[in-house]
């Protein structure tokens, strides 16, 4: 071991660590950062792809204790990470893909942190070239899950092991501790594991992150917890847009009553921020910078991919579908512009907004918050059947209590309930969220019906609540929709009293007929 360098955790056992305040080690600064025969198998693991994300978990690593192997396309990086951050811990600096091979110890561990698409599959070919079998790569983007399905069965026909993770917590989270979801075969987890465990979150001492499943059904998570986000943010849009536009509430005021939520059972990240941004005021303007920013809500593309999924595997996410296309209607600009003009009918905001109706939104928000995850869990369960994953749902939510952005207080109840009911086939039916939807549902009818007679969209809202009274109604015009499938294309439908399909000859006798 080369003198000066600490001992490895992979040495000595994982280090302890906690959510936001990790374990930091100081080297002494190096006077030749280039890569010799000293460093040569050295680093236990290495990260390549330097943007922010990549460097703070390169750091993130580093403080732990780990000898990090780092490695850009372009060395300004690379040198700019190392000049800033060097004293982070020990890092192995290098130009091409062979030298940041050569600085990895057997079996190499490498973590690519590059655009999803066509960059990471050229980045994962290259190591490929350059590993040896049994050596790990690990994709810690924001892959589409086929990709990584594909890739990893690409990899271990070379013999070359994939771990496809889904990786949240923004900047802050992969230098802190993020939310770490890994797919691939369990045995690759075990080498790789404690390390990723060791640099996440830690929420009561216990790591988020765990092992997903097979192949690609961590970023199938990652993307099922990307359209919860999105959802959630929606619906936090719109509390805000009804407290504002019925209640009258100033941004500033407004932050406080979010900072009053973030107290009880709203309690979460998302929360917690939507205070700060109503609190800020631009310092060009005076004006609060909510007020300032233009409405037009950006995408990456993780919540298109979760609805089209969802509508692959038969599954209904309407309110992250309605987060989705809120989105893409705010962009939808000579529209918005046509459509100002057009009437709004009666409109007019009602009475009694005061305390009641803040009440009313914060409950119509936790409610359609509920059906959000239970919709995003449904989703997960569908594509455990499909692909074989054998996803555990009570290890997402307490994988997704610290570092992601979905973190909230609520995820500990959604972990107690697959924990007494594992089979849940609806998170709605576990005893405490069905207590609390039923304390909820009244507000929840009076702020959309309040939204319609204001004529104030609210879309997240208004279809949560639907997917709510469609669960719980008995009979449904699904009825009327499949008797008209088979009037005009006899795909025949099931009755209530016997058993086997049925077709009426509608273009004859009516006569009545099994299929």
């Amino acid at each position: 071991m080369p003198a000066g360098r600490p001992v490895s955790p992979i040495d000595a056992g994982p280090l302890p660590g906690n959510p936001w305040t990790t374990l930091r080690h100081m080297s002494t600064e190096r006077e030749d950062a280039q890569p010799t025969s000293d460093t040569n198998g050295t680093a236990d693991i290495g990260v390549t792809g330097l943007a922010v994300m990549g460097s703070n978990i390169a750091r993130n690593f580093a403080r732990h204790g780990y000898t990090v192997a780092v490695h850009n396309r372009s060395a300004g990086k690379t040198d700019a990470l190392l000049d800033e951050h060097g004293r982070d811990g020990d890092f192995v600096r290098t130009e091409t893909i062979e030298e940041f091979a050569a600085a990895l110890r057997s079996p190499r561990r490498a973590l690519v942190m590059v655009q999803a698409g066509a960059p990471t599959d050229a980045v994962i070919d290259a190591l490929a070239e350059a590993f040896d079998e049994g050596d790990i790569i690990i994709d810690g983007g924001n892959s589409l899950y086929t990709d990584t399905i594909r890739r990893e069965k690409a990899m271990a026909d070379r013999g070359i092991r994939f771990i496809g993770a889904g990786i949240s917590g923004g900047e802050e989270g992969a230098l802190e501790g993020p939310s770490i979801m890994p797919g691939g075969p369990a045995s690759s987890y075990e080498v790789v594991g404690p390390m990723l465990e060791d640099i996440s979150a830690k929420v009561d001492g216990t790591a988020c992150c765990t092992h997903i499943g097979e192949d690609g059904s961590g970023h199938f998570v990652k993307m099922v917890h990307n359209g919860i986000e999105y959802s959630d943010m929606q619906l936090i849009g719109e509390a805000y847009h009804l407290l504002r536009g019925v209640a009258g509430i100033e941004p500033a005021a407004m932050a406080e009553v979010f900072r009053e939520w973030n107290t009880g059972e709203l309690d979460s990240y998302l929360i917690e921020i939507t205070a700060e941004v109503l609190a800020q005021v631009d310092a060009e303007t005076g004006y609060p910078l909510v007020d300032v920013i233009v409405d037009r809500a950006g995408q990456k593309g993780t919540g298109r991919w979760t609805v089209k999924s969802a509508l692959d595997l038969g599954v209904p996410v309407t309110g992250i579908a309605e987060a989705v296309f809120a989105r893409a209607l705010s962009s939808s600009v000579p529209q918005r512009e046509a459509g100002r003009a057009l009437p709004s009918g009666a409109v007019s905001t009602p009475s009694g907004t005061g305390p009641e109706f803040i009440e009313d939104v914060r409950r119509a928000l936790y409610a359609s918050k509920v059906i959000a995850y239970a919709q995003g869990f449904d989703q997960i369960t569908a594509a455990t059947a499909e692909y074989g994953w054998d996803v555990a749902r009570g290890d997402l939510a307490t994988i997704w209590r610290g570092g992601c952005i979905i973190r909230a207080t609520f995820l500990d109840r959604i972990r107690e309930a697959y924990a007494e009911n594992a089979d849940l086939p609806t998170l709605l039916a576990a005893p405490y969220f069905a207590e609390a939807l039923a304390d909820c549902v009244d507000s929840w009818r009076r702020v959309v019906t309040t939204a319609v007679t204001a004529g104030i969209p609210a879309p997240g809202f208004s279809a949560a609540l639907a997917y709510y009274d469609g669960l719980r109604t008995e009979r449904l015009p699904a009825a009327l929709i499949q008797g008209q499938r088979d009037f005009f294309g006899a795909h025949t439908y099931l009755r209530t009293d016997r058993e086997g399909s049925f077709h009426t000859q509608w273009s004859g006798d009516r006569t009545e007929v099994r299929a």
